[in-house]
């Protein structure tokens, strides 16, 4: 049997009515997403810190409090289901700072990966590498309307509004990452991922291609990387990558793609060491770095990805 609720009419006069549960009142939640991370704030600050004094100290000082402040007040008291990007703004503005010309990295299906090859902007500044990112990457959040606390039990997800606190930030924080990235503009896609890897409808082809500025960019390089052991899905000039290379050619810029970019690709390959994509011959390190050994185990094999990985790593650096 249904529930019984008891509401009130359009004339004021109360009446039993059966309704069926919805599916958040089963799971005893409001929304179906998790609900904000534990010890958000702490989080927020202590990142905010490591940042500005060990990750990147070249933005300067910034007030990590006061940084608190302006993004817990864009969404704090409010319907956590109609917060726009514009009310990041001021968060935007105190953690803004400058975007290295030639280091900009957007991706699409593989933020891990991103996050290691970024190796915390030392190579690439993604937009989690980025303060304004940094401090809120994996993070959940919202809040309550009429209550100045945070919703620990459950936030609502994309699929039951458009405008959720932890969404409608990171469009802004796209935008914005967008609109400051300069020069040589790198793009690092998952050729495995199902339904291509180019997302016709995602941040980077909704919210970052809009905004690229292209009297401040020379080029773009795109790369597509398959998982190891993964399925090739997607190339250079194939499915989703071909209409990403058309589109942004059509806007005028120079594009140029890669398929399995060796600094990326080694990267996978340390965790993949004997897997038959991997296995290098001696003869593909520099001539200094060959070990003497003739063994061929997985361990030789981890070392010279180790070693190789590094050397390609300071080459694309340079680049």
């Amino acid at each position: 049997m249904l529930p019984i609720c008891v509401t009130q009419d359009h004339i004021g006069i109360w009446v039993l009515r059966r309704s069926a549960p919805s599916f958040s009142e089963v799971r005893g939640r409001k929304w179906k997403g998790e609900g904000t991370t534990q010890n958000l704030e702490s989080i927020f600050i202590g990142r905010c810190y490591d940042y500005i004094r060990i990750v990147n100290p070249a933005v300067g000082e910034k007030n990590c409090s006061e940084l608190w402040e302006a993004f817990r007040n864009a969404f704090i008291n409010k319907d956590p289901c109609n917060i726009l990007p514009k009310d990041y703004d001021l968060f935007i503005k105190l953690a803004f700072h400058t975007i290295p010309a030639n280091k900009s990295l957007f991706w699409e299906n593989n933020q891990l990966l991103v996050k290691s090859f970024t190796s915390g902007a030392r190579r690439y500044m993604s937009l989690s590498d980025a303060l304004f990112g940094f401090v809120a990457d994996f993070l959940i959040w919202c809040g309550q309307a009429n209550s100045t606390g945070l919703d620990y039990e459950s936030c609502p997800t994309m699929e039951e509004c458009e405008n959720n606190a932890v969404d409608s930030f990171w469009r802004m924080a796209s935008i914005t990452y967008a609109q400051h990235s300069s020069g040589v503009i790198h793009v690092l896609l998952n050729g495995s991922a199902e339904g291509g890897a180019y997302p016709v409808k995602g941040f980077f082809a909704d919210y970052e291609i809009p905004n690229l500025q292209k009297d401040k960019i020379s080029k773009i390089v795109i790369w597509v990387v398959d998982d190891i052991q993964g399925p090739d899905r997607d190339s250079c000039g194939k499915n989703t990558v071909k209409i990403l290379e058309d589109r942004l050619k059509a806007l005028g810029y120079d594009v140029t793609c890669t398929d399995n970019y060796k600094p990326v690709l080694f990267l996978l390959c340390v965790d993949y060491p004997d897997d038959s994509n991997c296995i290098l011959s001696s003869s593909a390190l520099p001539a200094q770095r060959r070990p003497i050994s003739s063994d061929r185990g997985g361990s030789w094999n981890k070392l010279m990805f180790v070693s190789l990985v590094g050397f390609l790593f300071r080459s694309a650096s340079e680049y």
